[in-house]
Formats: C-alpha cells, structure tokens, sequence
C-alpha cells in the first residue's frame, strides 16, 4: 500500500522488516540470556551448597603458599615483563594459526607462503630474543 506522502514507506512494510531483523537476532538474544542465566546460576549454587569453614590460615594473605615477606608494592624485575609480552607475542602466534590451517585449501599457495614469512619473522624475532639472554632467569 502507498502512502499519502512521497518518500514515505507504508508501516505495514516497516513492520515486516522490523519482524525478519528481530527473526535473524533472536537467536543471539538465546544464547546471551542462556549464558548469562547459567552464570547466575551456578555462582547462587555455589553459594548456596559450597561449605564455609573459616579459619586463620584460610583468611591469612599468601603468596605462593608462603606468608608475605615484603612489601606488596615491590618492584617486580623486568624480566618477568618480558616474558610474559613474549607469551603473548607467541600466543597471538597460535591464534592466526588456527583459522589459517583450518582455510588451508582456501588460501592456496600464497596463503601458504605468507605464513611462512610470518612464522619466519616470528622465529627471527625468538632467536634474537634467545641470543640476547631474555630466557635467562638467574
């Protein structure tokens, strides 16, 4: 049906397009409202069925297992920073190499070749590393 002014598009049109848009999210909406009822879910058991027995050594801070023995606001050696960019670096390393060897086929030959000179440059990167005596924790 047409409306009354140019440029207008009738509601009834309107209302078909607002019906398939909510078809095509509905089942996002599912899955958030499942996650997030299963969350609540099991942290209310948790609390509810989990045994309290409080003690001392149960509420005493830690670290390790072992009582603190220095200031919580010490300075941490750079080493433990770097590597933990390192873990990070090679990990984000593992994430593109999943979907690549998933697409394989798909990518072809130069798909194949770019993560070869990716990897390569990764590998140039950990020897480096390596040389220079990051790894080392004396």
């Amino acid at each position: 049906m047409r409306s009354s002014r140019p440029g207008i598009i009738g509601s009834s049109a309107i209302h078909g397009m607002d019906t398939r848009m909510l078809a095509e999210y509905f089942p996002i909406l599912v899955f958030l409202g499942v996650g997030i009822g299963m969350g609540v879910v099991l942290l209310l058991a948790g609390g509810i069925l989990g045994s309290r027995n409080p003690s001392r050594a149960k509420d005493s801070a830690y670290e390790c297992g072992f009582e603190p023995f220095e200031d919580s606001r010490m300075k941490f050696d750079v080493r433990f920073y770097l590597v933990a960019i390192l873990f990070i670096i090679f990990d984000l390393e593992i994430a593109f190499l999943f979907p690549w060897a998933v697409a394989l086929d798909h990518v072809g030959m130069t798909g194949f070749l770019a993560m070869g000179v990716f990897l390569l440059i990764l590998v140039i990167g950990f020897v480096y590393e390596w040389k220079k005596g990051a790894l080392e924790w004396e």
